[in-house]
């Protein structure tokens, strides 16, 4: 685990894998790029995996994090995260999640969780122990097509609200992220227009990421 302090600053794109658009065989590859165009955090994500291939799928990105000593973040799952020595996991909104997995993990771990468009549920968060709360989604999604809407105010309200790192998540691209930054998103979780590859090369990847970073120097 990198020893990331609860109270570091956690800004920059937060690309999120996603099995549809990335196999096993490109998948740490992948990852690789988007790190090396800047990412400033993984989360590895896969509802569909069996437990065996989920093990070895988060071993293989843990050691790939571990080599460029970027936080991997372990979707749902406070069990794999142990045993991969990930740095932290992303949750949904079971009863006492949060705090179930400050109790396991320790207080070096990044644990985050999803409020969708409630204030009240970023104050839940806030208080059993989470270290970013995450909003969305904001724009059409591929992959959070059935996510309820969120609106971009919302974030404004978190940043006077929750003294915690804000996620901005939900069909964000490069012509769109500006506006959720502009809103008061400290992070901007990316899947589909960082890595679905149409008929670019795996090494686009790294152009797309380092893209999305240069949102962050405005």
């Amino acid at each position: 685990m990198i020893n990331t302090p609860l109270n570091q600053k956690l800004r920059g794109l937060y690309a999120i894998t996603d099995p549809e658009l990335l196999p096993e065989e490109t998948l740490v590859a992948s990852v690789e790029q988007a790190i090396l165009g800047g990412a400033s955090i993984i989360q590895y994500r896969d509802k569909h995996a069996t437990e065996v291939e989920l093990i070895r799928r988060a071993e293989s990105l843990a050691s790939c994090c571990k080599t460029y000593q970027t936080p991997l973040i372990i979707n749902d799952r406070i069990d794999i995260c142990k045993r991969v020595n990930a740095d932290g996991v992303h949750l949904g909104q079971e009863d006492n999640a949060v705090k179930a997995a400050r109790e396991q993990l320790g207080s070096a771990a990044i644990i985050g969780a999803t409020c969708h468009n409630s204030i009240d549920l970023a104050e839940q968060a806030l208080t059993e122990g989470a270290s970013y709360v995450a909003f969305g989604r904001f724009f059409n999604s591929h992959s959070k097509q059935h996510a309820p809407p969120a609106d971009l105010s919302i974030l404004k309200e978190a940043e006077l609200r929750i003294r915690l790192p804000k996620v901005a998540i939900g069909g964000i691209n490069l012509d769109n992220g500006q506006s959720v930054l502009e809103h008061g998103a400290d992070m901007i979780a990316v899947i589909h227009a960082l890595f679905a590859s149409g008929n670019v090369s795996i090494n686009d990847i790294a152009k797309k990421a380092a893209a999305f970073q240069t949102l962050f120097n405005h």
